[in-house]
């Protein structure tokens, strides 16, 4: 069965099946983590009302840090 898997991962112009296994694992870790984070959210006691006040202030605040990093970065 290795010797197929690293066959085909020549083929398709893949790095080592080692490597692609430590890929899968580290998104399948990372899928985990961001479901156990949105778990825990759904969970968790409502802290604001979010309606389009509060995403129009999300908006402002998203785009006086666009603003400040393009002066940062026009030096």
């Amino acid at each position: 069965m290795k010797s197929f898997v690293d066959e085909q991962m020549f083929e398709c112009g893949h790095g080592t099946s080692s490597e692609d296994v430590h890929e899968i694992i580290r998104k399948d870790q990372q899928r985990l983590q961001l479901r156990s984070l949105l778990l825990q959210g759904g969970l968790s006691a409502p802290v604001a009302v979010v309606d389009a006040a509060y995403f129009d202030g999300l908006r402002e605040r998203v785009c006086d840090v666009g603003k400040k990093v393009g002066k940062a970065g026009g030096r």
